[in-house]
């Protein structure tokens, strides 16, 4: 749980009304120009094309309403755009109010991109908004559009970027008296439009956020890492939460170590940020999250990423499981990296290593993280402060035993907590290949899914369906774990004529099999390829390893 220390006590927030105001164009543009309207990087980027802003423009030449503009007014400093194609965006003055767009950041930018003649790369090629033109010959009855940003022969036309940024003494040189009027009347409805605009003041980072979310209905919610990414950027301390987490995963010219190097690569951002909760406030809680100040969040990042570390470690040395797809939830890396944290990193003793080996195997068995996920780690943060005293956690006595029929009417799935905890027992093993007892390699991007390549079913399944029409197959008691090599040699052969082959090239075949939890052939039903009694055996041996772990004994 949160504790007073580490989370400010809860108070009613007092919201002051929103402010609704009109802007004109040149408003908008000297606000940006100091600072003062930003971009926050929790947006999608720019994404307009020239037509769209062109379609933009048209609306306003005809007067028809584009929408409010929405500001959330704040002395937060957040993570924003710094740059719009070729263009710098100046910075807020320090002490300053922000006002970062909530709701029209695709509008607001085509008109200053068009307004400063911006040019942006796009999918290798260069888009130059002063390119976007008003058409002078414009005729209700056969145009479609005032503005455009392609010119047809023999038809007179204006830069939108030339009417907004030239006098109109040098316009009426351009296009001549006929049009002079024309171009007046277009500069001045775009330089008179009323942008309609509402101001949130002060309003928490959470609530503006949440305002973001609500509006923002045709696009995806922002998710709590992005909204920390925003809050917590820092550049005199050169801190980015996004290039951060980036780094974590995958390393960078500074880091060697990464979570990729230990094949732990698939690790979410929500669970890194709950990690960095977890050692900061006792809790994963979104709102606890959301309470924590930057300065402390970025303090405490590198001790996290220290003891993640560790954790993985441990997880892969100590418990043999070698990569994160096998995981039953990416999440339990959030108790383990608390445990390491809380205990300066250092190696657990061996009482503490069976309870966490217990705690491991209990989580995924019992499908703990499938719901009310931040209410049960904040519970089972309390279980691994227990554990740093070495005294055993309470747990309900029957989720703390697997039977062999629970493990043979088990079907095999790749995305299931409780089978993931099952293939972890198996990995712990240390499987070797059956053809040559080499190491068995594990790998990430061949665990994904139930047909992935690490998966072999020892009774295939084109077997069984052909000699046990009433079996099914598709059984985790059925599934080792092999290099894909190996899985194309066996295919669809009965196992009694596979292993048989397998005793010409592997001398150590028994214990090969044995690292599979496989006794021998003959009482396991392969010789005779009786695949009920496989199962059944197999089964009974998989469920004393996991209740082994279960009840470990001091």
């Amino acid at each position: 749980m949160a504790t007073k220390q580490n989370v400010e006590k809860e108070e009613a927030v007092v919201l002051l009304r929103p402010e609704n105001a009109n802007k004109k164009y040149e408003a908008l543009f000297l606000e940006i120009d100091s600072g003062q309207i930003k971009l926050p990087m929790f947006q999608r980027e720019f994404v307009w094309d020239k037509e769209q802003s062109a379609k933009l423009i048209d609306s306003i030449l005809k007067g028809y309403p584009i929408g409010t503009f929405i500001f959330w007014k704040t002395k937060e400093a957040l993570r924003s755009v710094k740059n719009i194609g070729n263009h710098k965006l100046p910075d807020t003055p320090v002490g300053d109010y922000a006002q970062y767009i909530l709701d029209g950041q695709q509008r607001i930018t085509s008109l200053y991109a068009i307004r400063k003649g911006i040019r942006i790369t796009k999918d290798s090629k260069e888009i130059d908004y002063t390119d976007i033109y008003v058409n002078l010959d414009y005729e209700p009855n056969n145009d479609e559009q005032i503005v455009t940003s392609q010119r047809e022969d023999n038809k007179a036309y204006v830069s939108v970027h030339d009417l907004l940024t030239r006098k109109m003494g040098e316009l009426f040189k351009q296009v001549g008296p006929e049009k002079a009027d024309l171009v007046e009347d277009y500069k001045t409805k775009l330089t008179t439009y009323d942008f309609a605009t509402i101001t949130i003041k002060d309003y928490p980072i959470d609530i503006a956020c949440d305002v973001f979310s609500r509006i923002n209905t045709g696009g995806k919610p922002l998710t709590l890492f992005e909204i920390m990414v925003a809050m917590t950027y820092d550049e005199t301390k050169n801190f980015d939460l996004a290039l951060k987490y980036e780094e974590l995963l995958n390393g960078s010219d500074e880091v060697d170590k990464s979570l990729a190097k230990a094949k732990f690569d698939t690790v979410p951002a929500a669970t890194v940020l709950q990690a960095v909760a977890a050692i900061t406030v006792d809790s994963i809680r979104a709102k606890d999250i959301l309470k924590i100040r930057r300065e402390k969040f970025i303090d405490n990042w590198d001790p996290m990423v220290s003891s993640m570390f560790t954790a993985v470690d441990f997880i892969r040395t100590k418990l043999h499981v070698p990569v994160s797809q096998l995981l039953p939830y990416a999440s339990l890396l959030v108790p383990f990296t608390y445990f390491f944290y809380k205990n300066n990193n250092r190696r657990p003793s061996e009482m503490q290593g069976l309870l966490l080996k217990q705690f491991f195997y209990w989580v995924g068995l019992n499908w703990r993280y499938s719901g009310s996920t931040e209410t049960k780690i904040d519970e089972d943060l309390k279980k691994i402060n227990l554990i740093l005293k070495e005294r055993k956690p309470k747990y309900p006595s029957d989720e703390l035993t697997v039977s062999g029929d629970d493990i043979a009417a088990t079907s095999f799935s790749a995305g299931n907590a409780n089978v993931k905890a099952i293939l972890c027992m198996l990995a712990s093993q240390k499987p070797r290949n059956l053809d040559d007892n080499s190491d068995v390699i594990l790998d990430n991007s061949n665990l994904k899914i139930a047909s992935s390549r690490n998966y072999h079913h020892f009774f295939p399944k084109a077997f069984v369906n052909k000699h046990y029409p009433d079996g099914e197959p598709n059984m985790v008691a059925n599934i080792t774990l092999i290099d894909a090599a190996s899985n194309n040699k066996i295919r669809a052969k009965a196992p009694s004529f596979y292993i048989e082959e397998f005793k010409n090239s592997n001398s150590k075949l028994p214990s090969a099999l044995k690292s599979h939890f496989i006794n021998g052939p003959k009482d396991f039903g392969i010789v005779d390829d009786n695949y009920e009694r496989f199962l059944e055996k197999r089964s009974e041996l998989i469920a004393a390893s996991l209740n082994e772990a279960l009840n470990p004994e001091f």
